[in-house]
C-alpha cells in the first residue's frame, strides 16, 4: 500500500462511471488531494473517495476521459490506482494488499521499537536514575553520548520512518501538507534541533543545547504503532464483504453424457446441471430440475430457517444445502449471481459520501493549513514570551504532531463501512449510503398493498358450511372443479385442499363463466361455486349465508358460494392474506411514532378493512402508479423524509419519488433500480431492521465527529501551551503522539461496534 510510483494497471477505454482502487491514503487530507488531482481533469463532473474502502467513484461527460488519464493524474498527485472492473476480483486484490500493508508496518514498527528502546533507556533512564546518568558521563561523556543518540534517532527517522519522509516532502512541495508533512515537521524539528546541539552547540543561545533525540524517536515509533493498529482495525471493518465472497463455491459437480466431473466454478456456463450434495454449498443461481432438499439461506437473506426446495424452486449460489440432494440446472453465473449483485450493492453503498460529511470536508480543506499557521504562532509566540528557543521548539513539534487529521477523515467512512455490511448480513442492502442518513429521519412510511403488507396472492380463509356439510370432502369437490380454472381465486381454492393432503377427483361437464364462476360434475354431483351474482340467478336461496357473506365483505375479503345438486351448502371467503410479519412491524413504527400510510389500487372497501385492522391512519385507493406518485408528491410537501415501502414491480414510479424507496426483494433478483434499499425477504420486520440500524449507524458517525472535533479543540490549545501559564499543563511531542494514535483507534473501534448490532425494536437502538 505504500508503493506509489508506479499504476498497477493501465487502460485507454472511456467509460462513464469509473471505480478506483487507491493505494496510499492515510487521511482526510490524502483525500482531499484525490479529489483534486481528478477534479481538475476535463471531462469530470463528480468525484467520492473514501478513506475507509480506498475508492474513489469517478463520473464522466458524455465524452468521457480515459481511464489512463485518470490513472496518471494520480500518479502524479503520489497515488497509485487501478479501475475495479471485477468486483470480486477488486476485493481480492485489495484484501492481499491490506494484508502487505500490515506486514510492511509490523516489521517497521518492531524495528523503530528495537531502536527507540535503547534510546529511551540512555535518555529517560538518566533523568530517572541519577547513578545510571553519572556513569554514563563518567565513561562515554556529554558529546559521545549525544552522537550515540542521535545515531539511533537517524537509524529511526532514515529507516522505519522513510516512509513519512517520501510522502510528506512531497507533499508539502505541492502544496498540499498531509498527516504524513506534520509528522516529517514534527520530527525534523526536533531532530534538527538536537543535531545542531551535538555538532555546533556554540550556534545555539547560552543554556538551550539541549537534545530531543528521544522524542523524535518515540514519535516515529508510536505513530508506527498506532499505522499497524489502526491497519488491523480497517480490515475488520471489511469482514462483511469479505465474508460474502466467502460464501461463494470454488468448484461445482457438473453433470455431462459421461457422467459427473468436478469443475472449477470459473467453467460453469448458464444452462450447466449441476448436482449438489447435502452439506454443500450451492454454487450458482440455478432452478432445482431433480431432487428435494432444505437449503440454509440465512447468510444471504437473514432468514433463520432453511427453505424447502423441490423441482421448479430458484436457489442461490453460496446458501448451503443442509440434507437432500438435487440437480439444478444454471440460470446465472459470474457477475450476474445475486452473490455478485449484493457484493456490487455493498460496495456502492460504501463508498458512498453522506450529506453529514460535507461539514467534514469543508473544516478538512482548511485544517492542515491552518495547523501550520498555529504551530508557527506557537513557536514565535513561545521564543518572544517564552524561556527560549528550546521550549519554542517543544510547543511547536507538540502541536504538529497532536493535529493529525486522520481520526476526522475516518470518523464518517468506517461507520458506513460497518453499517451497510451488517445490514447486508441481515438481508438489507442500501444500494446508496445516503439512505442512511435519510431513513433515520424518517417520520412517515407509506406502504403498497399486494405483495407489501399481502402475501400477494389469494388464499382460502374462511368456510361457513350449512347444516350436515363436511369440510373435508365439500373443499375436495370444490378443488376438483377449481383445477381446471386459471383464475388465482380458483388456485387459491386447489391450493387449500393440497396442503389438507385432499386428492383431486375426476371432473365432467365443466364449464367456467369468466368473471361469475365454474360449475362442474364431481362423483355424480353437480357443483356450482361463484358470486352471488351467479348463482342467484339460477334460482338459488342464499339467504341462509347473508349475514356471514356479509361481514366476510367488510372485512375486505370477497365471498364465494358453493351450490351441490342446485343446494346452497357453503360461503366461503378468499382475500390476500396479510403477511405474518405485517402487524408486528408496523406496530413497531407507531411505537417509535412514525406515521404510517397506504397506497394501493384495490378497491376502496378492501383497502379500507386492511388499513383499519392494521390501524393506518392515511389511505387512497383505486390509484394507478402514476396517480401513487402525485400523491406522495402532496405527502412530502408537508413531511420529509419520507419512505415509501413497495414489491420494486408496479410501484417503480413511487420507489422513485420518495426520498427513499424500498423493495421488497425476491430473493433471487436485487437489480430493483428505482429504490434506495432493497429487502432480501418480504419479511416487514427488515423495514424496521433497517431504520433502526440507520439510526444506530449516524448515532456512531456522530459520537466520531464528537470525538474527532473534540479532540482537537481540546488538545491543540494544550499543545500551544496556552494552559501552561496559569494551570502549568503541558502536552509533550511524545504524548501527543500517543494522543493522536489513540484518536484514530478510538474512532475505528466505536464504529467497529456496528458489527454487534441486533435487529431490536425502534425504541431501543444499540451497536452492541
Amino acid at each position: 500500500m505504500e508503493k506509489c510510483a508506479q499504476p498497477l494497471r493501465k487502460t485507454s477505454r472511456t467509460v462513464p462511471l469509473v471505480e478506483l482502487l487507491i493505494e496510499g491514503m492515510h487521511c482526510a487530507s490524502c483525500v482531499q488531494r484525490v479529489e483534486q488531482a481528478l477534479r481538475a481533469l476535463p471531462g469530470v463532473t463528480a468525484v467520492s473517495v473514501n478513506l475507509a474502502t480506498g475508492r474513489a467513484q469517478v463520473r464522466l461527460t458524455a465524452a468521457g476521459v480515459p481511464v489512463a488519464e485518470l490513472v496518471a493524474a494520480l500518479t502524479r498527485a503520489g497515488f497509485a490506482a487501478e479501475e475495479v472492473s471485477d468486483a470480486a476480483l477488486a476485493q481480492q486484490h485489495q484484501q492481499q494488499a491490506a494484508e502487505q500493508e500490515v506486514r510492511q508496518l509490523r516489521r517497521s514498527m518492531v524495528l523503530a521499537l528495537a531502536l527507540t528502546l535503547p534510546l529511551v533507556v540512555l535518555e529517560m533512564g538518566g533523568h530517572f536514575v541519577p547513578p545510571f546518568h553519572h556513569w554514563l558521563l563518567r565513561h562515554l561523556g556529554p558529546q559521545p553520548l549525544f552522537m550515540l543518540l542521535g545515531c539511533l534517532a537517524t537509524l529511526v527517522l532514515f529507516g522505519p520512518g522513510w516512509r513519512f519522509h517520501r510522502l510528506g516532502w512531497p507533499a508539502l512541495l505541492r502544496g498540499v501538507p498531509d498527516m504524513n508533512a506534520l509528522v516529517v515537521l514534527g520530527t525534523s524539528a526536533a531532530w534538527g534541533y538536537s543535531l545542531v546541539a551535538t555538532q555546533a552547540p556554540g550556534l545555539l543561545p547560552a543554556g538551550q543545547a539541549v537534545v530531543y533525540y528521544e522524542a523524535a524517536a518515540v514519535i516515529v515509533s508510536l505513530i508506527l504503532v498506532g499505522r499497524y493498529l489502526e491497519a488491523v482495525a480497517r480490515g475488520r471493518t471489511g469482514a462483511a464483504i469479505r465474508r460474502l465472497l466467502g460464501l461463494q463455491a470454488k468448484s461445482a459437480h457438473r453433470l455431462t453424457e459421461a457422467g459427473e466431473e468436478e469443475v472449477p466454478l470459473e467453467q460453469v456456463r448458464v444452462g450447466d446441471l449441476l448436482r449438489v450434495r447435502p452439506g454443500e454449498t450451492v454454487p450458482v443461481d440455478g432452478e432445482v430440475i431433480e431432487g428435494r432438499s432444505h437449503v440454509d439461506e440465512s447468510m444471504l437473506t437473514g432468514e433463520p430457517l432453511p427453505v424447502a426446495k423441490e423441482p421448479g424452486a430458484q436457489v442461490v449460489g453460496g446458501t448451503l444445502n443442509t440434507q437432500g440432494s438435487f440437480c439444478l440446472r444454471a440460470t446465472r453465473v459470474g457477475a450476474d449471481s445475486l452473490l455478485a449483485q449484493i457484493v456490487r450493492l455493498v460496495q456502492q453503498a460504501q463508498s458512498s459520501r453522506l450529506p453529514i460529511q460535507a461539514l467534514v470536508d469543508r473544516v478538512i480543506r482548511l485544517f492542515v493549513p491552518a495547523v501550520l499557521l498555529v504551530a508557527l504562532l506557537t513557536f514565535g509566540a513561545w521564543l518572544l514570551w517564552g524561556n527560549g528557543l528550546s521550549q519554542a521548539l517543544v510547543h511547536a513539534v507538540a502541536v504538529l504532531i497532536v493535529a493529525c487529521p486522520c481520526a476526522m477523515g475516518l470518523a464518517t467512512p468506517t461507520s458506513i463501512l460497518v453499517g451497510t455490511g451488517r445490514a447486508a448480513e441481515l438481508g438489507i442492502l442500501f444500494r446508496k449510503g445516503d439512505a442512511l442518513q435519510q431513513l433515520c429521519a424518517a417520520r412517515l412510511v407509506v406502504f403498497d398493498k399486494t405483495g407489501t403488507l399481502t402475501r400477494g396472492r389469494p388464499e382460502l380463509t374462511d368456510v361457513q358450511l350449512a347444516a350436515g356439510v363436511e369440510r373435508g370432502p365439500l373443499l375436495q369437490q370444490i378443488a376438483s372443479v377449481e383445477a381446471l380454472s386459471e383464475h388465482p381465486i380458483g388456485q387459491a381454492l386447489v391450493r387449500a385442499a393440497q396442503e389438507q393432503g385432499l386428492p383431486l377427483l375426476a371432473v365432467t361437464e365443466f364449464v367456467a363463466e369468466p368473471g361469475f364462476g365454474v360449475t362442474g360434475r364431481v362423483a355424480g354431483c353437480q357443483l356450482r361455486i361463484g358470486t352471488e351474482r351467479y348463482l342467484r340467478p339460477l334460482g338459488l336461496d342464499l339467504s341462509s349465508f347473508a349475514v356471514v357473506a356479509a361481514r366476510l365483505a367488510g372485512e375486505g375479503k370477497t365471498p364465494l358460494y358453493a351450490a351441490v345438486d342446485d343446494r346452497p351448502v357453503a360461503v366461503l371467503a378468499v382475500a390476500d392474506a396479510l403477511k405474518d410479519s405485517t402487524p408486528a412491524a408496523l406496530q413497531a413504527l407507531r411505537q417509535a411514532g412514525i406515521g404510517l400510510a397506504l397506497l394501493t389500487g384495490d378497491q376502496q372497501r378492501t383497502a379500507q378493512a386492511i388499513a383499519d385492522r392494521l390501524g393506518i391512519g392515511e389511505l387512497r385507493a383505486q390509484l394507478l402508479p402514476a396517480d401513487k406518485v402525485d400523491v406522495l408528491r402532496q405527502w412530502q410537501a408537508r413531511q420529509r423524509p419520507l419512505v415509501f415501502v413497495g414489491d420494486g414491480i408496479n410501484d417503480a414510479p413511487a420507489l422513485a419519488q420518495a426520498d427513499v424507496g424500498i423493495a421488497i426483494g425476491s430473493g433471487t433478483d436485487v437489480a430493483i433500480e428505482a429504490a434506495e434499499v432493497v429487502l432480501l425477504t418480504g419479511d416487514l420486520r427488515q423495514v424496521v431492521t433497517a431504520i433502526a440500524l440507520s439510526r444506530a449507524t449516524l448515532a456512531n458517525i456522530r459520537q466520531n465527529l464528537v470525538w474527532a472535533f473534540g479532540y482537537n479543540v481540546l488538545l491543540i490549545p494544550l499543545a500551544a501551551g496556552l494552559f501552561q501559564p496559569l494551570l502549568g499543563l503541558q502536552l509533550s511531542p511524545v504524548l501527543a503522539a500517543l494522543a493522536m494514535t489513540a484518536s484514530s483507534l478510538c474512532v475505528l473501534t466505536n464504529a467497529l461496534r456496528l458489527r454487534r448490532f441486533r435487529p431490536v425494536p425502534l425504541g431501543d437502538q444499540t451497536a452492541g
